[in-house]
C-alpha cells in the first residue's frame, strides 16, 4: 500500500515508537492489561447491542422510514466500531512491536473510519431532526434515493478519512513532524482530524439549541389556545434528549480529542502518552451508548427487542409463557391496523403529541 519514497520505509515500528519516545516493549504492562481487559466486554456490547438494533429496523416495517434508516445506518457504522476495536485490542500492547508498517496503518485507518463514520452518523441524524421538527411532520420528506445518497456520503467520508494517512499524510518521511500518541501520524494531520470532528460536535450543539429555542417559543404561543398538556412534554422530552446525546458524546469524544490536540501542538508537558489509551475506550464506549439513546427510548424498538430475546422461547411456548404473557406479534397488516398502533400520529388533535414522541427518538 506504501510507496517506498524514502529510506525510512524501511524501517520498523518500534524504529519510529522510539524515534517519538512512546514506549513499546515485548512485556505486558498494567495498561495494556487495563486496555485489553476493558475493550473485549466493551466491543461484546457493542457488536450485539448493534446488532439488535439493526435486527429491529429489518424486521418491524413501522421504522421503514428515512429517520430509521439513518438510525439503522449509525448502528451499521458503531457494528463497524466495535469489530475495528477487536482487531485493534488484539494488536496492541506487546503485539505492536510485531506489526508491520502496512498493518500498523490498517489497524489506524480502521478507527479512523468507524469513529469518523459514527460521528457524521449523529450529525445527519441531527439535521433529519431539525429539518422534520420545523415542518412539523410526522417523518422526514427525504426520499429513499436521498437517503441512500447520504448513507454513501457519510461511508464515502469515513472511508477518505481512514485512507488520509497511509495514502501519504504521515510522518515516514519526516520523523520531525511525528506525534506521540500515533508515532507514524504527522501532527498536522492529527490535528486535522481533531478539529474537524469538534466541528462536527458544534454544529450538533447549534442544531439542536436551534430547535429547543424553537419549539419553546412554538408551544408558549400555542399554550394558551389549548388544554393539551403535550406542548410542555415536549419541550421537557427534547431537553432530556438533547442532555444525553450532547452529553454522551462530550463525555466519550472531547477528552479524547483534546489528547490529539495538545499532541498536535506538541504539549511535552501534557503527558498525553498517560492517558491516551484511557480515552481511546472512553470514546469507543460512544458505540454503545448511541443504540441506548436513539434505540431504547423507543417504544417500539423495546417491543421489537423483547420479541427477538424471547424469540427461542415463543418457539418453545408458541401462545404463552410460563409466567402466562402472551407476546403479540409486530402487525405488519392492513393500512386500518397500522394506524391503530399510531392512532396519535395520524390524529390531528394529538399530532404535537406525536411529536413530542418523535423527538424522543
Amino acid at each position: 500500500m506504501l510507496s517506498n519514497t524514502c529510506d525510512a520505509y524501511n524501517k520498523t515500528v518500534a524504529f519510529f515508537y522510539n524515534e517519538t519516545g512512546k514506549p513499546i516493549s515485548h512485556e505486558w504492562r498494567s495498561q495494556d492489561f487495563v486496555v485489553v481487559g476493558l475493550g473485549i466486554p466493551i466491543c461484546v456490547f457493542i457488536i450485539l447491542a448493534n446488532m439488535m438494533v439493526i435486527a429491529a429496523f429489518i424486521i418491524n416495517r413501522h421504522f421503514h422510514y428515512p429517520i430509521y434508516y439513518l438510525l439503522g445506518n449509525m448502528a451499521a457504522a458503531d457494528l463497524f466500531a466495535g469489530v475495528s476495536y477487536v482487531y485493534l485490542v488484539f494488536h496492541t500492547g506487546p503485539w505492536t512491536i510485531k506489526l508491520t508498517m502496512n498493518e500498523w496503518f490498517i489497524r489506524g485507518a480502521l478507527i479512523n473510519m468507524s469513529l469518523t463514520a459514527s460521528v457524521v452518523n449523529l450529525l445527519a441524524v441531527a439535521v433529519e431532526r431539525h429539518q422534520t421538527i420545523f415542518t412539523m411532520q410526522l417523518h422526514s420528506t427525504m426520499t429513499k434515493w436521498r437517503v441512500v445518497m447520504l448513507i454513501v456520503f457519510i461511508w464515502l467520508t469515513a472511508i477518505v478519512m481512514g485512507l488520509v494517512p497511509i495514502m501519504g499524510w504521515n510522518c515516514v518521511c519526516d520523523l520531525s513532524t511525528c506525534c506521540s500518541v500515533a508515532p507514524l501520524y504527522s501532527r498536522s494531520f492529527l490535528m486535522f482530524w481533531a478539529l474537524l470532528n469538534l466541528l462536527a460536535f458544534f454544529i450538533m450543539v447549534a442544531v439542536y439549541t436551534r430547535i429547543f429555542i424553537y419549539v419553546r417559543r412554538r408551544s408558549q404561543e400555542m399554550s394558551p389556545h389549548t388544554d393539551q398538556p403535550s406542548h410542555n412534554q415536549t419541550v421537557i422530552s427534547l431537553m432530556k434528549t438533547m442532555s444525553m446525546i450532547l452529553g454522551a458524546f462530550v463525555i466519550c469524544w472531547t477528552p479524547g480529542l483534546v489528547i490529539l490536540l495538545l499532541d498536535g501542538l506538541s504539549c511535552s508537558k501534557c503527558e498525553v502518552l498517560k492517558y491516551e489509551k484511557y480515552c481511546l475506550v472512553l470514546a469507543e464506549c460512544n458505540s454503545l451508548v448511541n443504540p441506548i439513546i436513539y434505540s431504547f427510548r423507543d417504544k417500539d424498538m423495546r417491543t421489537t427487542f423483547k420479541r427477538i430475546l424471547c424469540f427461542p422461547w415463543r418457539r418453545m411456548h408458541q401462545h404463552e409463557g410460563a409466567s402466562g404473557i402472551r407476546f403479540e406479534s409486530v402487525k405488519t397488516g392492513s393500512p386500518h391496523e397500522k394506524s391503530s398502533i399510531f392512532s396519535s400520529s395520524f390524529d390531528p388533535d394529538t399530532r404535537q403529541s406525536k411529536l413530542s414522541g418523535n423527538i424522543s427518538v
